[in-house]
């Protein structure tokens, strides 16, 4: 049980990492608490919402009640399983905005910033989405994740992005290329009709080649002697094991997950592991610290043709789905179903956008509850940089116990400002002229709710997680006192010890966060094998001339 690298988490920055490190010729053994992705509800797009209610893919993590949203327990759902949260997630690929890098940089994660790490994205990525009029300059050609887009065959998608056009926000071809801001096609991690997760991407290719080893089995703490990690105390078989690392420890556990580790091994606040007898070996406050998220609700309309996928919202419907689907790999299961987006400013002086939207053409929650009304389609929408800051805590010394989770959601009074922005934006949108073909009334939040406090009580009633979040041991100098770890990865105060996950995000970024996590992995394997970075890019991304003047 002995390997030159072990990595904590078969997920995201793991599999990138673990393949890297092969590929290398080092020897890795990953540590995986789950089990297998095999089977329908992980491998077919379109059935994203069964494998993140099911605890057999999934940590089964809940916040604590959330002050600010009427007490409510948001889940929050982690992959507990091969390939991580990159197998239960909705499969939407963003890289995140070139001010977000930036930002990163300008927080001490030196090396971070976007010309740093579009070399990386370019890198992991093989881009098959050329025909929109995007320029491939910006894209990766020969990387293990492939990038596509859906075929957006059904009228709703087009429509969308010819309202937020009408809206005057303009049109680009590439989000994920030199400019984010404005509406078009969505990208996603499918490939050949597949969820193309970070397992199918990385993992099994690493597995074939010999160099990396699956153990299964939950990581119950890094074992830290003489200041340097050594290895990680592994349960499994109601047995517990030492896998030793003759070079580093890598933890790519989650942002949920790594911290809680990182704590169990006497990394963290003091009086918090004494509190539950737990040896201090490094006393960093900002383990834990820093949580983040991105909260958004579903604004739904109810169509007025019925040309929605709602008509296939039956047993009948489904049926014949998932029939193509396993003898063809085509059809509407193939797709996630997220073909068309944007991105937009909510205000002047606002330099880069921070609202995101996804364009559903059904009317449908996460956890698979269709509306009420039939026939609709929906936006999932909120703000993307929220001020509001949460904790990542111990609930007890147990390794098998879940992690107390306080995201403080919509604590920053400018959180309400924002949201309410964004629903007023959004029904401006959906009243152009190519939408209102198509919208019948508004279901939810419903044309009663106006004025900010009708707008207030929806929000802390049905404001939901977009499962992003991030933040809990972020990078920073090596002298900042709530940085966790230093540019390269490196936990500061233990040798030996890395961190390669979302856990590491100074900030969070635009957009959903796979992108960027798998990206993390990427860049950090070059670190631990102690490579010079990939050259910079030298781009220009593109930027609203007249940002400090106009909202749009």
């Amino acid at each position: 049980m002995e390997a030159d690298y072990v990595i904590v988490g078969a997920g995201s920055g793991g599999s990138a990492m673990a393949y890297r490190l092969a590929e290398a010729g080092r020897k890795v053994i990953v540590i995986e608490h789950g089990g297998t992705d095999a089977g329908p509800f992980i491998q077919m797009p379109a059935a994203l919402s069964y494998p993140m209610n099911m605890g057999i893919y999934d940590w089964g993590y809940a916040t604590e009640p959330e002050p600010e949203l009427n007490g409510r327990r948001l889940v929050t759902p982690r992959g507990k399983v091969i390939g991580g949260s990159s197998s239960i997630n909705g499969m939407v690929y963003v890289r995140g905005h070139a001010r977000d890098f930036d930002h990163w940089s300008d927080m001490g994660a030196a090396g971070w910033s976007y010309a740093d790490v579009l070399p990386y994205f370019r890198r992991m990525e093989t881009w098959h989405g050329g025909r929109d009029g995007a320029d491939p300059a910006w894209r990766g050609t020969d990387g293990p994740m492939h990038i596509t887009r859906g075929p957006r065959k059904n009228p709703l998608f087009q429509a969308f992005i010819e309202a937020g056009k009408a809206a005057g926000y303009g049109y680009t071809p590439d989000y994920n290329g030199a400019r984010q801001e404005g509406f078009g096609p969505m990208e996603a991690t499918i490939y050949k009709g597949r969820r193309w997760s970070t397992a199918n991407a990385y993992l099994r290719p690493a597995l074939k080649g010999g160099n990396v080893t699956i153990l299964r089995g939950l990581a119950q703490r890094v074992v830290i002697e003489d200041g340097r990690a050594r290895g990680v105390s592994v349960r499994r078989g109601g047995q517990s094991e030492l896998v030793r690392a003759r070079a580093e420890v890598i933890l790519a556990a989650s942002s949920l997950n790594t911290p809680k580790l990182l704590m169990l091994s006497g990394i963290g606040p003091g009086a918090h592991l004494a509190e539950h007898g737990i040896e201090v070996v490094a006393d960093r406050s900002g383990v834990g610290a820093n949580l983040q998220d991105h909260l958004e609700i579903y604004m739904q309309f109810a169509a007025k043709q019925p040309i929605t996928l709602y008509k296939y919202w039956n047993l009948i419907g489904k049926a014949s789905i998932g029939a193509q689907w396993l003898f063809t790999k085509t059809g509407l299961g193939a797709s996630n179903q997220f073909e068309a987006c944007g991105f937009i400013r909510s205000d002047k002086g606002v330099d880069y956008p921070d609202i995101q939207y996804h364009f559903l053409p059904i009317a449908v929650r996460y956890d698979g509850k269709v509306a009420a009304e039939g026939h609709g389609f929906q936006v999932h929408t909120g703000p993307m940089r929220s001020k509001s800051r949460g904790t990542v805590r111990l609930r007890s010394g147990d390794p098998a116990a879940a992690p107390e989770i306080r995201f403080n959601y919509m604590s920053h009074p400018d959180d309400w400002t924002e949201f309410r922005k964004v629903i007023r934006l959004t029904r401006e949108i959906f009243a152009q002229e190519p939408m209102q073909a198509h919208v019948k009334h508004e279901i939810q939040p419903g044309a009663a709710v106006q004025s900010d406090a009708e707008i207030d009580a929806f929000l802390r009633e049905h404001a939901e997680s977009a499962y992003h979040p991030c933040g809990t041991a972020r990078m920073g100098a090596a002298d900042d006192p709530m940085a966790v770890v230093d540019p390269q990865g490196r936990v500061i105060g233990v040798d030996g010890l890395r961190v390669a996950d979302s856990s590491v995000f100074p900030r969070i970024t635009n957009g959903n966060l796979n992108g960027p996590s798998i990206m993390v992995g990427e860049k950090m394997a070059d670190h631990v094998l102690g490579r010079d970075p990939l050259p910079s890019a030298n781009v220009e991304p593109w930027m609203s001339v007249n940002w400090q003047a106009a909202q749009r």
